[in-house]
């Protein structure tokens, strides 16, 4: 039985002061851990101040971008796989909707950070999900299919075992408009049959959370589908209160 996978994206937020709020609310709240796998994903600046704090917490930390290129070099900007790992990274979330709308990343790029993710040992997080003009149209599993495809080429479907997979709809993110959860379950149960085509025991084992606007109040319902294993939660994972009771509920419904 899959494990439930709650982890939140804090994106471009945060300041030492709020940090450690949070983490004293969650660090305090946080009960259920043989049940629910967690983490937090904070600005890379931030990472080490967020591993230190948390201690011996059971709470993992993941990182919100990286590099493609696998080890050090003259790459201004960038952070590689193996300096988030140096951190104790556990995650990385690649592909996600802003990086692909905002900064130009495609799903060939996207595919090669997957891929040095994994030759790291980090578990990527890979985003995928349609727009609102793409639903619209008719053609959320052939965009779904694609985003997925450029990863298949590059590491094969066995590999999926290993990736975290988060069904994100564009038109979901902050936004406050939800899929329904048979909407939710519908792509979920989609990408699952994909990867099952080329590896039953990947696709079993694979981790797909849902990303668009989970909040205490609807992540029940969406937890209680089949094929929705966890959520990558926005705006409620900065704050304490929101972002254990989204946790809890994965426990009360998967645990």
């Amino acid at each position: 039985m899959r494990k439930p996978f709650v982890a939140g994206n804090w994106k471009m937020h945060g300041s030492k002061a709020m940090i450690a709020e949070l983490l004293t609310g969650l660090t305090a709240g946080w009960k259920q851990a043989d049940s629910v796998d967690v983490a937090v994903c904070p600005p890379a600046i931030y990472i080490d101040y967020v591993r230190r704090t948390l201690g011996s917490a059971p709470i993992a930390v993941g990182a919100q971008n990286m590099s493609d290129q696998p080890a050090y070099g003259a790459f201004t900007g960038e952070i590689s796989a193996p300096m988030l790992k140096e951190f104790d990274c556990r995650y990385v979330i690649l592909g996600h909707s802003e990086r692909r709308a905002l900064y130009g990343e495609d799903d060939d790029f996207i595919a090669r950070k997957v891929e040095v993710a994994l030759d790291a040992k980090l578990t990527p997080i890979l985003c995928v999900g349609e727009t609102l003009e793409e639903r619209e149209a008719g053609i959320t599993e052939r965009v779904i299919e694609r985003q997925l495809q450029a990863v298949i080429d590059r590491v094969g479907g066995e590999a999926f075992g290993d990736i975290v997979i988060a069904y994100e709809p564009v038109w979901a993110i902050g936004t406050g408009k939800t899929a329904t959860p048979e909407q939710a379950q519908a792509v979920h149960a989609f990408i699952r049959e994909r990867i099952a085509m080329l590896s039953a025991d990947a696709a079993e084992r694979m981790i797909i959370q849902y990303g668009g606007s989970v909040k205490p109040n609807n992540a029940e319902a969406l937890f209680s589908q089949p094929d929705i294993d966890g959520g990558l939660i926005g705006g409620a994972s900065l704050k304490a209160e929101d972002f254990l009771a989204i946790c809890n509920a994965a426990a009360k419904v998967k645990g």
